[in-house]
């Protein structure tokens, strides 16, 4: 029975997902979300940055994932910026509605054709890539309008239009920290993704009740992404990027590597708290004078 035992743990462990480099703090949640994953049915690629102190989990946080509407959040961003450099304003009438409208309709219902308008107006997936490229953004690619992607033959492992799960955070901590926003554009974009209706059993499914998050959800069969920003109690705020690909149940998988990022960074601050302060060893002083 012993033998059985250490085979099975020799499979568990073989069975772990790839890992990025994580910072050391925050090395037992590592543990907990890898486990998560070789738990779950299909891949999962998680990424998690604390805002202020730039510490980072993620578990295949290297692999390329479908964006899927996660997507909008770039685009957005984008149409942003120009409206910034007085190039477009949130009142330009596009098809028949306001910019503001579609974006609403873009980031809080997902709205593919909104997005595609805002797309086309901006000079298609090839103008929003340049921007991003220009930003340093790598990892993370857009080649096609929504409609085209949603036509084309499903294939979840596609590099087109994907993203790793650390570019993503990365472009989220861009957008936090003002670097490609200024913080009017920022506040506007946070409070877009704040009113997100969709896929409310992932992020938010199983956090607890009143904490605050603003997100962006992306659906494509045999996947689901969630991706955007968690406030912990302390105000400490964490970008994250989740991915599930094949397998079932993925929102519930979502949820709870949520979950597991809250209360795993939320554990590592308290750690780090209270290592600062506790007293210096001073049993030097109890030891006899020679």
């Amino acid at each position: 029975m012993r033998l059985v035992a250490v085979l099975c743990w020799f499979l568990a462990f073989g069975a772990q997902p790839a890992w990025a480099a994580s910072s050391p703090s925050l090395q037992t949640l590592e543990h907990q979300l890898a486990s998560l994953a070789a738990s779950t049915p299909g891949d999962v690629g998680v990424a998690a940055i604390d805002l202020k102190s730039g510490e980072l989990v993620s578990i295949n946080g290297d692999e390329p994932f479908p964006m899927a509407s996660t997507v909008k959040i770039a685009i957005a961003e984008n149409y942003l910026a120009q409206v910034e450099h007085g190039r477009r304003s949130l009142d330009d009438m596009i098809g028949g509605r306001s910019a503001a409208r579609l974006m609403e309709a873009m980031i809080i219902r997902s709205d593919n054709p909104a997005t595609d308008l805002l797309l086309r107006e901006l000079g298609w997936p090839r103008t929003v890539q340049a921007w991003l490229s220009q930003n340093g953004l790598t990892g993370l690619r857009i080649d096609r309008s929504i409609a085209q992607l949603l036509r084309a033959r499903r294939d979840l492992h596609d590099i087109r239009d994907s993203s790793t799960p650390q570019a993503m955070v990365e472009l989220l901590q861009r957008i936090d920290s003002g670097r490609m926003l200024r913080p009017s554009s920022r506040s506007y974009l946070l409070g877009l993704m704040s009113r997100c209706k969709t896929g409310r059993n992932r992020i938010r499914g199983l956090l607890p009740f009143g904490t605050q998050v603003e997100n962006k959800t992306g659906t494509l069969s045999g996947l689901t992404p969630d991706v955007g920003f968690i406030t912990l109690p302390n105000g400490r705020r964490i970008a994250v990027a989740l991915f599930a690909r094949g397998g079932t149940n993925r929102p519930r998988s979502i949820a709870e590597a949520a979950r597991t990022i809250y209360y795993g960074f939320a554990a590592a601050l308290r750690s780090s708290f209270s290592t600062a302060l506790s007293p210096p060893d001073r049993t030097w002083a109890l030891q006899p004078q020679p």
